[in-house]
């Protein structure tokens, strides 16, 4: 018997899952302030970056950390479809090259619009930069929402 196309999600779309909840778990972004020229008839210079230093921080350690979890997810994706748990169909269909960009995107979004203590920042970048295999940069990652 098939199973039901949402009863094969694949390890890579669960991590992506695992990480957004972990992001979510965090809460909204402050909002900031926006520059329009509507109406102004004239240019009024650059747009001046509002963030604060932590939403710096912030934004490149999300942009860094994003295709790695991509990368992690096309990794376990990969093994799934070795032990055979995955057919080759699906598992082409869940890691094309559109879709690992879109992923990476997507988590990249939700990661920017947390708003995380100078901690929890920390810990995005720490994780990134000094665990190199996807498991313990993973369980790192699960530090974000701990005391």
């Amino acid at each position: 018997m098939k199973q039901p196309r949402a009863g094969r999600v694949s390890i890579m779309m669960k991590n992506l899952v695992m990480c957004a909840l972990v992001l979510a778990a965090c809460g909204p972004k402050q909002p900031t302030s926006t520059v329009s020229n509507a109406g102004s008839g004239s240019d009024t210079g650059p747009v001046r970056d509002t963030r604060t230093e932590i939403e710096k921080r912030r934004d490149v350690a999300c942009e860094t950390l994003g295709p790695k979890v991509t990368a992690c997810a096309v990794e376990d994706a990969k093994a799934q479809l070795a032990a055979g748990k995955v057919k080759q169909k699906d598992f082409d269909a869940t890691t094309s090259a559109d879709i690992q960009r879109k992923n990476t995107d997507e988590f990249i979004k939700a990661c920017m619009k947390q708003s995380y203590s100078s901690r929890q920042v920390r810990v995005l970048e720490v994780c990134q930069t000094e665990e190199t295999q996807c498991e313990p940069m993973l369980a790192c990652l699960d530090n974000l929402n701990k005391q």
